[in-house]
């Protein structure tokens, strides 16, 4: 069933569905920008796909019959909601995604909710191995934290997410278009994972760089000699991968860090 900005009044009254801010519920009413995000996605019949939070289905209703869709909320209303519209059509999970195993789908789509956006990010970048492509949307300023790769808003996770694929800004979507209206511009965007046979070192990686910017105003070298319990350490890996010891984890490439990973090892 499509949602729109006509029936969206109407179905919340009528299935007691208001949206939950604990879950950072926020419904998409724009059919138009729904039928885009998915297109995005590139479902084949033969693929599996696993929705996240699909709430009263504004992404649903263009991705059903398109391959073996899944999907996955929370909140028990929405699930209730959805099996009067799609019956068995879908399959339904209902629990924190957290939770579930994501290994077998070949392609993720969703909204992601605000509070949990960088953790749900981690764990389907480690999890979802099979997943080559994802379009996730979150608000603005998770989204700025993901793609910069320099300053304040750049950390671990973008670390991860640059080594392991391709990240692709595809849309901004106005607050005006949910309901409720968030406070925050929503960005759409793509990820399509690396064809990387064994990422344990990418992993790796992500482990050694959550360490190092721990004290993400101290230089490198006193970061690294904390973690390796060496300044003489830390100076010869920083020599032999030609880093400035004064710089600090923000102003430092992720290939840069799986090189520091890979000299750490040896």
């Amino acid at each position: 069933m499509e949602i729109n900005r006509s029936n969206i009044y109407e179905l919340v009254n009528r299935c007691s569905t208001q949206p939950d801010k604990d879950y950072g519920q926020n419904f998409l009413i724009e059919p138009s920008i729904a039928s885009k995000i998915c297109d995005y996605l590139e479902c084949k019949e033969n693929e599996s796909t696993l929705e996240i939070g699909p709430g009263l289905g504004s992404l649903t209703h263009f991705l059903v019959n398109k391959s073996k869709l899944t999907v996955c909320d929370i909140d028990s209303r929405m699930i209730d909601f959805l099996k009067i519209f799609y019956k068995d059509d879908i399959t339904y999970i209902l629990n924190d995604i957290r939770k579930v195993d994501v290994s077998s789908y070949d392609k993720i789509i969703g909204n992601l909710p605000y509070n949990i956006t960088t953790e749900l990010v981690t764990y389907l970048l480690i999890n979802a191995k099979k997943a080559k492509k994802m379009v996730l949307m979150c608000q603005l300023e998770a989204f700025n934290r993901f793609f910069d790769l320099s300053g304040e808003k750049y950390g671990p996770v973008s670390i991860l997410l640059h080594l392991l694929g391709d990240i692709k800004k595809l849309v901004v979507v106005k607050p005006g278009s949910f309901y409720p209206a968030p406070k925050i511009n929503s960005v759409v965007f793509s990820f399509s994972r690396f064809d990387i046979k064994d990422d344990k070192d990418i992993l790796g990686t992500y482990k050694l760089a959550n360490q190092l910017f721990l004290n993400r105003r101290k230089t490198i070298f006193n970061n690294l000699k904390n973690y390796l319990g060496s300044g003489e350490k830390a100076t010869e890996i920083l020599n032999k991968i030609g880093v400035n010891p004064m710089l600090r984890p923000e102003n430092i490439a992720p290939e840069i860090y799986l090189n520091m990973y890979l000299e750490i090892q040896k």
